[in-house]
């Protein structure tokens, strides 16, 4: 379970759900005693219309129930996290430690330099055997910096997955974060985007039949001349309240889904330039002479060779990287693999599959998946070979915009273990016959 980092924070994540199971609590005394019993059955004697107004606010209170309690559980022990580095734990370690032995909570403030003593270095890891860099260049293409290696989040010291971004209420990253939500318990990402999206749609309906029922009842009373009912205006501005709220989340939320954003993304989508790392066939050099349209892109190529044993750990103000080559087994020269930075243009976003592949990404493939909080989203799974996620036609469109060599059938996926494989035989054979002899 990860939580908050600061104390009122957590306070506020926990006292909250509080605050709205009263509110649930008043808003449904409200609309059985005052509404359906007092002023349906005995004032105006509508048993039938009564209990239809039971059963759809029933109906819409379990639904809204049920998202609820799997979008929390979700939330509290599957947030979509990303594991820390070695460092990180390492040094955080030494934070609880201290703390405990202080026997006070020491805060971390921008600024604060006593209090940041044991944080991360902030430049990336230029091992090239850094834990986790292989899960980036076995795939064929992946965001990455201008020299070609990917993000790196210097509080977690570990290389940030695609779409994935650093929550400093949680000090943690989180695929594909949206944001915070003290609402619901902690932080709406990946994992729990989609069950966020119905909990809000079921109380957005919950919230229309309160304010329809008592906004009626009301309109009666003071037509009629009678006195209103106090518990009933309550009610009302209520369920007005979350209702609008409801409404304005599902709108925004519903959008984001079509769009395949999350509420970052959206901040910056108009302006953001996204640089991808795109595989090309190994060897393939730098772009010549597409300087004047554009198209130019540089490469690199994975594994990388180890530094020099002479040269130092580059400071913060330096990325450059200096290697050498070295003899590279057969092993390691099949498992080699080049990739083309390219940069999108501004707006563009890889990972658009259009409304209906953004809207099944997200809320699942048929119309049970997009109603009930049955099944986690299927973006959850979507990593294969080719990426972290399922790219879009934009992909494609960048390899012919650079004019990128397509991969050859021996380099694609699973031919450098077949070519391995063979080998192995082909020199246990040769091992055999030489015993033989």
């Amino acid at each position: 379970m990860v939580s908050a980092r600061r104390p009122e924070t957590r306070w506020v994540t926990r006292l909250i759900p509080f605050a709205l199971l009263g509110c649930l609590f008043f808003s449904t005394y409200a609309f059985v005693k005052h509404i359906c019993i007092d002023f349906f059955i005995h004032s105006r004697h509508e048993s039938s219309a009564a209990t239809a107004l039971l059963v759809v606010y029933f109906f819409f209170l379990v639904l809204m129930l049920f998202t609820y309690f799997r979008l929390f559980l979700v939330v509290q022990f599957n947030p979509g996290v990303l594991p820390l580095g070695p460092l990180a734990v390492e040094q955080r370690a030494k934070q609880k430690e201290e703390r405990r032995k202080s026997g006070m909570c020491v805060r971390l403030r921008e600024g604060d330099l006593e209090a940041h003593r044991y944080d991360t270095y902030s430049w990336p890891d230029p091992n090239p055997d850094s834990p986790g860099l292989e899960a980036f260049y076995s795939k064929d293409v992946f965001v990455c910096h201008t020299d070609g290696w990917p993000r790196w989040c210097s509080s977690c010291c570990n290389w940030k997955q695609d779409r994935a971004h650093h929550c400093s209420e949680l000090n943690r990253c989180v695929k594909k974060m949206d944001h915070y939500c003290p609402w619901v318990g902690g932080m709406v990402g990946e994992t729990s985007f989609k069950f966020f999206v119905q909990f809000t749609f079921y109380a957005m309906l919950y919230c229309a039949v309160g304010i329809v029922s008592a906004a009626f009842n009301l309109r009666t009373l003071i037509m009629s001349g009678a006195g209103v009912d106090g518990v009933v205006i309550g009610m009302l501005g209520v369920t007005a309240f979350f209702g609008l709220f409801a409404f304005a989340m599902t709108a925004t939320s519903v959008r984001y889904v079509c769009l395949n954003l999350t509420n970052v993304d959206y901040l910056k989508a108009k302006t953001l330039v996204h640089q991808l790392a795109v595989r090309v066939p190994r060897g393939t050099p730098p772009s010549i002479g597409g300087i004047a349209s554009g198209l130019d892109y540089q490469v690199i190529t994975y594994p990388l060779s180890r530094p020099k044993s002479e040269v130092t750990e580059p400071s913060p103000q330096s990325s450059d990287r200096t290697f050498i080559n070295e003899s590279v087994s057969p092993r390691d020269l099949l498992a080699t693999r080049t990739f083309a930075i390219v940069k999108t243009e501004k707006g563009e976003n890889p990972w658009d599959l259009g409304v209906y592949g953004n809207w099944k990404s997200v809320m699942g493939n048929n119309i049970i998946d997009w109603l009930l909080p049955l099944k986690p989203s299927p973006c959850e799974s979507a990593e294969n070979n080719e990426s972290f996620y399922q790219m879009g036609p934009l992909y494609q469109q960048l390899r012919s915009r650079y004019n990128l060599p397509d991969i050859p059938t021996n380099e694609k996926g699973g031919v450098e273990l077949d070519e391995l494989e063979k080998q192995r035989k082909h020199q246990g054979r040769g091992t055999g016959t030489r015993s033989s002899r």
